[in-house]
């Protein structure tokens, strides 16, 4: 694993993809931008199969997997590209089943998400007499702000509820408009003080399931050094491969490409700001996955 200094550019992935047995990789912004599916990617990561490699896809989607694979079908990604995807949404639900909460008061779009709350037998619409908070973003992601939330947070706090953080990304890049996620909601009600689980990277759970997932399917253990994963966020993807102990490939031309591109490449410069400050290291760094 490299420091926190900024990691070196690299033009193709494929001689660095081939060091690996399996890859844990990110799904909006390195896979497709949310409008399509990235051709480049997906030779990629189709090349990395045909070679024996596994690629689990890991989302902080706040619905099932097989909703996942449902929009990325619609993407036009091949299924043939990925071995099996771990979702947030999946995590989420298995934390409220092994919780074993009743009654939850529900925060996000019931209709984009149902594909989630309707897995939940019991929903609230007062969070008096709710067990805990299921979060899958905010209710109206267009016109609303995490402050927003606020007074509804302090009191949920008051009421003791946990919070499970469906989507614990802080925004989402839709056709380079950002939109705020369920992780803006999740971080108010930290500094409120209430009990959050994050059922996504940057935590260890997301990386702990997708690894038992690759396992099962090589059905072999697979060494932390024959893992990669692949991602454009440096708060997710960046902070959860160190906090787990792999390495990682930075994908700049995702969330972060105001902040490192100029013309579709990366600037140096731009590049080691943006891995200052003990932010955590990568691997190398491309603009746009491609073998």
């Amino acid at each position: 694993m490299t420091g926190t200094t900024a990691p070196p550019i690299i033009e193709r992935a494929g001689e660095l993809l081939q060091r690996y047995d399996v890859l844990f990789c990110d799904v909006w912004g390195v896979v497709h931008n949310g409008h399509a599916a990235l051709p480049e990617a997906s030779d990629a990561l189709l090349r990395f199969r045909k070679k024996g490699g596994t690629v689990i896809l890991v989302s902080n989607a706040p619905v099932p997997n097989h909703q996942v694979a449902s929009m990325l079908d619609q993407l036009r990604l091949p299924r043939e590209t990925w071995d099996a995807i771990v979702s947030s949404g999946d995590i989420a639900l298995r934390h409220v089943d092994s919780q074993g909460y009743g009654k939850l008061y529900p925060i996000g779009p019931q209709d984009r998400d149902a594909a989630l709350f309707a897995k939940v037998a019991f929903l609230s619409g007062a969070l008096k007499g709710s067990e805990a908070i299921l979060c899958s973003g905010l209710n109206d992601d267009r016109t609303e702000t995490a402050e927003d939330y606020r007074d509804v947070l302090s009191r949920a706090r008051d009421l003791r509820l946990p919070f499970v953080c469906a989507n614990p990304d802080f925004v989402v890049d839709v056709g380079g408009r950002l939109y705020l996620c369920a992780g803006a909601l999740g971080d108010v009600y930290e500094e409120l003080g209430g009990d959050v689980f994050w059922a996504g990277k940057p935590h260890a759970v997301a990386y702990e399931t997708a690894l038992l997932q690759a396992q099962e399917l090589r059905q072999e253990v697979v060494p932390r050094e024959r893992l990669l994963v692949i991602g454009d966020s440096v708060r997710t993807d960046m902070k959860g491969a160190r906090t787990f102990g792999v390495d990682a490939l930075f994908i700049a031309g995702g969330i972060h490409r105001e902040e490192t591109l100029a013309r579709g490449r990366i600037v140096p410069e731009r590049l080691a700001d943006l891995f200052a400050d003990g932010a955590p290291g990568a691997t190398a760094a491309m603009a746009h996955l491609g073998w």
